[in-house]
């Protein structure tokens, strides 16, 4: 027993500290539009993380060469180029933790898609939990109240939409053909990055005011935000459970509201508080779930 919760230690350290990198990212990015527009800035941002994933891919000595291309630049459509950009767009105007919370609404349009498109079927505890997130969702967005930042919230939800599409999507291309995942992510963000550059040198905005700050929250967001969450996120798939690691994701919008509201002095409304708990106890409500589901698994093979 002891031997087994050894094994399982650097795998949960590695959870953690992917939580944690994931929540303080999005204060991180809110910052850096301080510093830059939001194309110039999601621009920035995926083209030094794709150099860093293929970085990873030639230390790993991986061939490079891209697989199912047509479904990966769909995905990086998705993943790369609607999920970052439309997440940075609402953050120009919307708060750390109103957005977190929309955009972590990606499980629930997951397995709203996933039925028609991979014949997955919602089980009872499930449609609960997509029951409070509409709850939550409809208390955060107030579409009876339309405000100035209701754009911001819809950019924040179209983001955790195509989120949520690129997940249907990579599970498609994982049923076609065994890929591997460092590589299907380091050319999807690739052909995703290059909407988001020609963006960027077509709209027009305001220079990049470049300091010492800017760079290295640029470097974070990036390569620390990006890449390396990516490496982790892979080692924690290999070595813990389909519900233990779905933890990770739970904690990163809790992390991001608390670290915005240290730093940025954020305080949600008693809507937006409300809407926000109803939105994390659906996802802790799936998170245990799936959870159950995965050793159930297990006990099944055994």
């Amino acid at each position: 027993m002891n031997l087994q919760n050894k094994k399982l230690e650097p795998a949960v350290v590695a959870l953690i500290a992917l939580s944690a990198i994931w929540g303080y990212n999005w204060v991180v990015m809110k910052e850096c539009l301080r510093y830059a527009g939001a194309f110039d800035f999601v621009a920035l941002r995926t083209s030094l993380g794709t150099a860093g994933l293929f970085a990873v891919l030639l230390w790993q000595r991986k061939p490079l060469r891209p697989t199912e291309v047509p479904w990966t630049i769909v995905l990086g459509l998705l993943l790369t180029t609607g999920c970052l950009g439309f997440v940075t767009v609402a953050l120009v105007t919307g708060g750390v933790g109103k957005t977190a919370i929309l955009v972590y609404t990606m499980p629930f349009f997951a397995l709203v898609m996933a039925r028609p498109i991979l014949r997955e079927t919602l089980r009872g505890v499930q449609w609960v939990a997509v029951f409070l997130a509409f709850a939550g969702l409809m208390t955060i967005m107030e579409p009876w109240n339309l405000q100035s930042t209701t754009l911001s919230a819809l950019l924040a939800l179209l983001s955790g939409i195509s989120w949520a599409g690129g997940a249907v999507v990579t599970k498609i291309i994982r049923n076609r053909r065994d890929m591997d995942l460092v590589s299907l992510s380091a050319w999807q963000m690739l052909f995703g990055s290059i909407p988001l550059a020609l963006l960027a040198l077509t709209v027009p905005e305001r220079p990049i005011a470049w300091s010492w700050y800017f760079a290295g929250a640029l470097f974070y967001t990036s390569v620390i935000g990006q890449s390396l969450t990516y490496l982790l996120w892979f080692y924690v798939l290999n070595r813990l459970s389909v519900g233990m690691a779905g933890m990770g994701t739970l904690a990163t919008p809790v992390i991001g509201i608390l670290c915005a509201s240290i730093q940025l002095g954020e305080r949600p409304s008693a809507l937006e508080g409300t809407g926000m708990v109803l939105i994390l106890s659906a996802l802790a409500l799936l998170t245990g779930w799936g959870g159950r589901q995965n050793r159930g698994l297990k006990e099944a093979i055994r």
